[in-house]
């Protein structure tokens, strides 16, 4: 007789027995010192980078998506990078004394951390996640993408086995091996889960937020990238095709429609075409919009992280050789308009606009189909055109002259290295920061007394000996068989007498 084996019961059970580790090996490492933990993460973080072109490449194998060389990088931003932007940072015992004010603070972990990783990211953000979770002495289990589990896991390895040689405690890096959306969602919800980092798709965050448990979860990008007419056009175009490109478009924050002014639409064709881009005839935009969006509203998955040669073929378009980007040319935007919608591949929409207010009418829909709060892009040599859209667009991260896909992540720009970009609550998210190591801290105070504060004195009214005096008159009044005495003369006459002879 066969026996058949549920897969959902026995991931249940990996997951449970993951937790129940994790939790033992951090409570372990609540005892380690500051000096302890620094070196525990620069190793992990060295190990990760060293193996990023190995792990880049096992990505690009498994999911069939992205380029191994621009994955490899973001393995580096996602170990290095990140490694840099934390090393100094206090996490142990006291961070901060405030002596004039007598309030010291002291950091203490969260616990065990459920992490989520997305498939377009698979090594990257479970590089960056593990670092920032070990930098604040929280263990991590982490819960692949199914479709990338393989990787995902060896990257884990990597930085367990590392973590360990350094002295940290067998067990604080947990992976989740066997996929099962069940398995996942319980993790979310356990009991001896403290926080959920939650990259990935929308389902998936709102599962997150409903979990129960604090959650950092990120929403869509659909980043529109506005060529103002003042624009160093040469250099905003190569940036914006070098961005798009990169990875095959994989990053949630990278340019999903060109915004340009009309005045310059002529010399940002030219460049576009100059650096590899294919613009669509009407009848090719036409065919290639059931192959962006089937369904409605829905960006086929089979495209996303494809190359254009890829998704052309699929189309049965035949591109010149050397095509880095498709574009369509666009008017409208909404969820029936396939290329207004974040396809996180190579494929861009373009709309001409009449100045910045009516750009900001087009960014403004674009952000509203589906990237409100997370990132905007501007060409501009106008620093009041670049500070306008910052206080009025509904974004967490407003780039300027820059790559929208490495610069939000911390790469190009002075932000912090993150593959969690928050969306604040623009897009439903808790924080609009670049999530990193602080984010998963508890900071204690201690305040001591520092000014002396009178209270007014207070005792609640008890009946005097006066009150009960007319009380007891009163009473006997009551008790008379004298009907023709009048009992609130009696009492006014004697409250006046008791009063006088108080005085």
């Amino acid at each position: 007789m066969v026996q058949l084996v549920d897969n959902d019961l026995l991931a249940l059970q990996q997951m449970r027995t993951a937790v129940k580790t994790a939790k033992e090996a951090q409570e372990k490492f609540m005892g380690y010192t500051q000096q302890q933990v620094d070196k525990i993460v620069k190793a992990v973080a060295d190990a990760a980078f060293e193996q990023s072109g190995r792990l880049a490449q096992m990505a690009v194998d498994e999911t069939g998506m992205g380029v191994a060389a621009h994955k490899k990088i973001k393995n580096e931003v996602g170990s290095r990078d990140v490694y840099e932007s934390i090393k100094d940072l206090k996490t142990v015992g006291v961070i901060k004394e405030d002596h004039l004010n007598k309030v010291v603070e002291i950091a203490a972990p969260f616990g065990v951390v459920a992490a989520i990783i997305p498939t377009t990211n698979p090594t990257s953000t479970a590089f960056f996640k593990t670092l920032i979770a070990l930098k604040t002495r929280n263990s991590i289990v982490v819960s692949p993408h199914p479709y990338a589990v393989e990787c995902t896991h060896e990257a884990l390895k990597v930085c367990d086995a590392a973590a360990v040689a350094a002295g940290a405690p067998e067990g604080l890096i947990q992976c989740l091996t066997l996929a099962s959306m069940e398995a996942t969602q319980q993790l979310m919800s356990h009991k001896d889960v403290n926080l959920i980092i939650a990259t990935g798709g929308s389902a998936l965050v709102k599962a997150a937020y409903s979990s129960g448990k604090p959650a950092y979860g990120v929403g869509p990008g659909n980043v529109p990238v506005y060529i103002e007419r003042s624009a160093k056009i040469e250099k905003a175009v190569r940036d914006i095709v070098d961005s798009k490109s990169f990875d095959y478009g994989t990053i949630c924050a990278t340019e999903q429609a060109i915004v340009v002014d009309k005045h310059v639409v002529d010399l940002v064709t030219r460049e576009l075409k100059k650096n590899g881009a294919y613009i669509l005839s009407d009848e090719e935009k036409k065919i290639m919009e059931g192959v962006i969006s089937p369904v409605p509203g829905k960006v086929n998955p089979k495209v996303v992280g494809k190359s254009p040669q890829f998704i052309a073929k699929m189309a049965g378009i035949s591109l010149p050789e050397g095509t880095r980007l498709i574009i369509g040319m666009e008017t409208k935007v909404g969820k029936d308009v396939p290329f207004s919608l974040e396809k996180l591949s190579p494929i861009f929409a373009m709309y001409v606009v009449d100045g910045v207010k009516h750009s900001k009418e087009v960014c403004l829909d674009l952000l509203n189909l589906g990237g409100r709060g997370h990132s905007l892009v501007l060409h501009t040599e106008i620093d009041a055109v670049a500070r306008e859209f910052a206080m009025e667009m509904p974004v967490s991260r407003i780039m300027v002259n820059t790559m929208s896909s490495i610069g939000a992540v911390g790469g190009t720009t002075g932000l912090m290295p993150s593959f969690t970009l928050g969306c604040g609550t623009f897009g439903g998210n808790i924080t609009s920061d670049n999530v990193t190591a602080k984010h998963l801290l508890n900071i204690k105070r201690m305040a001591y007394g520092t000014k002396e504060v009178q209270l007014p004195k207070h005792s609640e009214p008890v009946e005097s000996s006066n009150d009960q005096l007319v009380s007891n008159v009163m009473n006997n009044v009551s008790a008379s068989t004298n009907s023709n005495i009048d009992p609130a003369l009696v009492q006014n006459l004697v409250s006046e007498i008791v009063k006088q002879l108080s005085k």
